[in-house]
């Protein structure tokens, strides 16, 4: 089953509060997903860390509901 862009926005939200969060569907069809976080949570950590803490945030619905999502991090310094 796909997910909807609000529903990994949220997710998201939840998970890194005050970030800013931009989801786009690439092929309109709620599994391909491109999305840019910027957030203080990634201040003085690898682009892997960064992209894990987005993995951890979808708490598991990666590869199964949700298919595809092409992710790019913005650290935020305080």
């Amino acid at each position: 089953m796909a997910m909807r862009a609000d529903e990994i926005e949220q997710l998201i939200l939840d998970a890194l509060p005050g970030s800013e969060v931009k989801i786009e569907d690439l092929a309109g069809d709620g599994d391909h997903y491109s999305c840019h976080i910027k957030s203080t949570a990634f201040a003085g950590k690898s682009r892997v860390q960064q992209h894990k803490i987005v993995y951890d945030a979808l708490g598991g619905r990666m590869g199964n509901q949700l298919h595809a999502l092409a992710i790019q991090t913005t650290p935020i310094e305080e």
